[in-house]
């Protein structure tokens, strides 16, 4: 009983948390709803836009799903919707396969979130979450950012009051360029005056009112539901002003009421065409979503499922076909903002469902005379948050391989799209890697005086033997670096001819397969042959029982040593008498010796 029990938690969390949940934590889930409700309507109207749907379909995207990761999800504080990043992929997507602002548009983005939905909980059932490791951080990174910067570029036809169009950020800045001269000077003063105020609701509302007397919760709050108040003044000066009879376009007529109940297209051609990019969503955003929830989760040492939260987001996106949404992951601001407001549980994103669902049935009339600009403001300020331009300069200075990774996925996404620059993203991030794991490191070490440490010979000044040379390995010996490993202690050997010991020190070696044990076999046999003795020292306990199971053990013409010390006590006794020391290379900290 008691395993059956544990099952069923982990498939439904709601049965860990509610089962504790009381009148203090419903408070607090209630306060974080009202909150994050407020900064969600304007995010899904806006991001709807972005996903190049009608504004009401984002409401739609925000119901069912945070209800379906109330049940499944184990974050307590993630908040799932529509995203900006999700939202272009989408518009990316079902661009291809139908004409945007018509019917087959929206069953598009319908089949994606269906498709979406399927692919990430079987992902999660088969426990596969590891696969998301494939797209590494500066993949991530450099998408976003030039995501973002796509976004904020597609959003200025809708500032400038234009027809533009394009997928890529050449395409859209050219588009842009040629239709300049049309610019409605109305709506660029509603955009612009939009833009600057919600640029200062970010960074300058909040001390503003704190020096007013507000106390800081109160003047957070006030600040987060900025978006709000541009959408209520804009709104009522179009429409007090009849700015829409001089060019200024707006949201129209939002239908009334809930989503609607229905079943997503399931036309097995039209599902083949929109196999791939739903892929891609999925990745990226679980990608999204996990960092977040992880991130929230380590300030209150609370802990999340990768796997779980795959069945999570599957189920969210099923949610979301199933009331005519798009698909959906979990949002960092929102996530923050519920997390900042006091979210106790996942309860609180249905309590903000319900407040969604109220907005459809009563509020949607009132944005009639809402400006597209207005939306278009609110994206361009939160997407502009997600351009990091210092990242690939500190790479630089880093790592060059993430450096390499990092532009590449930039700028591929910039000129071709975004589903070219992840796919090149990773390509060049595994393809990096497998040059990166072929040329190992490894180094000469010798004994730090008056301890039992080892150091790198260009590095430190240490004690040698001219007899015994120690190479320590700090890599894994696999088929990718093993015969480099050869030829870097054969040519070692080659260099010093007084040498009589080689230990090869393997604290770092984790494995060894198939390829690096021959590798150690015909060093052993070839080192024989010239008089060397070949040693090991400090092996791990999982790569001595690999070995046992071969007749390398056997065969090895030396001995496998506990400890380095051990095997340089042992071989080089009078070391010490001698002193023999190394002298570093003092540019040894900049150039490591590899190929």
């Amino acid at each position: 009983m008691r395993l059956t029990r544990q099952h069923a938690q982990r498939y439904l969390p709601i049965l860990d948390w509610g089962r504790t949940y009381d009148r203090g934590t419903l408070s607090n889930d209630l306060i974080a709803a009202v909150i994050v409700t407020l900064m969600l309507i304007p995010q899904s109207l806006a991001y709807a836009l972005l996903a190049g749907l009608p504004p009401v379909v984002g409401l739609y995207a925000s119901i069912l799903p945070l209800i379906a990761y109330a049940i499944f999800g184990t974050s307590r504080t993630l908040s799932v919707g529509p995203v900006a990043v999700v939202s272009l992929m989408t518009a990316a997507v079902a661009g291809k396969v139908a004409a945007g602002g018509t019917a087959e548009y929206l069953a598009a983005t319908i089949a994606l979130a269906a498709i979406s939905g399927l692919m990430l909980t079987a992902m999660g059932l088969l426990r596969l979450g590891f696969l998301a490791n494939l797209l590494s951080h500066p993949v991530v990174s450099g998408f976003i950012t030039a995501s973002g910067i796509i976004i904020a570029a597609s959003q200025l036809k809708h500032l400038l009051g234009v027809k533009a169009e394009g997928e890529t950020l050449v395409e859209i800045v050219l588009s842009l360029a040629s239709h300049i001269g049309d610019t409605n000077q109305v709506t660029l003063a509603i955009g612009a005056g939009a833009t600057a105020f919600l640029v200062w609701v970010r960074k300058g509302l909040k001390p503003t009112l704190m020096k007013l007397g507000l106390k800081e919760g109160t003047a957070g709050v006030a600040t987060k539901a900025g978006p709000v108040l541009a959408i209520v003044v804009t709104t009522a000066a179009v429409a007090l002003l009849g700015l829409d009879e001089r060019g200024v376009r707006t949201v129209g007529d939002i239908p009334v009421g809930l989503p609607p109940f229905a079943l997503p297209s399931f036309d097995a051609g039209f599902w083949s065409e929109l196999l791939v990019g739903a892929a891609f969503i999925s990745i990226i955003g679980f990608v999204e979503s996990v960092s977040v929830a992880q991130t929230l989760a380590a300030k209150r040492r609370q802990r999340i499922d990768p796997d779980q939260e795959l069945v999570a987001l599957g189920t969210s996106n099923l949610a979301s076909s199933l009331s005519g949404g798009f698909p959906v992951t979990g949002g960092f601001s929102r996530s923050v903002v519920n997390f900042d407001a006091g979210a106790a549980t996942p309860a609180a994103g249905a309590f903000t469902a319900i407040g969604i669902a109220l907005a459809t049935v009563f509020l949607t009339p009132l944005l009639f005379y809402l400006p597209l600009a207005t939306l278009s403001a609110t994206i361009i300020v939160a997407v502009l948050t997600l351009v990091d331009l210092h990242k690939p300069v500190e790479l630089w200075r880093y790592s060059k391989r993430d450096f390499i990774a990092i532009t590449a996925t930039i700028l591929v996404t910039l000129v071709d799209g975004v589903e070219s620059g992840v796919l090149v993203g990773v390509i060049a991030s595994l393809a990096l890697f497998v040059w990166h794991s072929s040329l190992p490191h490894a180094a000469v070490v010798g004994q730090v005086p008056n301890t039992e440490h080892f150091r790198n010979v260009r590095r430190h000044k240490v004690l040698c033997d001219p007899q015994v040379l120690t190479i320590r390995v700090d890599e894994s010996l696999t088929y990718l670096n093993s015969r480099w490993l050869e030829e870097f202690v054969l040519s070692e050997i080659a260099d010093n001819p007084e040498v009589k010991h080689l230990v090869l020190m393997c604290s770092a070696v984790n494995f060894i397969d198939a390829s690096g044990l021959e590798v150690l076999e015909a060093l052993n046999e070839r080192l024989g042959d010239a008089g060397v003795t070949m040693h090991l020292s400090e092996v791990k306990g999982p790569v001595t029982d690999r070995l046992s199971r071969t007749h390398f053990l056997y065969k090895l013409s030396g001995k496998i040593f506990l400890t380095q010390f051990d095997a340089f006590r042992t071989l080089a006794p009078d070391a010490a008498a001698r002193g023999i020391m190394s002298t570093p290379d003092l540019g040894a900290n900049r150039i490591e010796k590899r190929m």
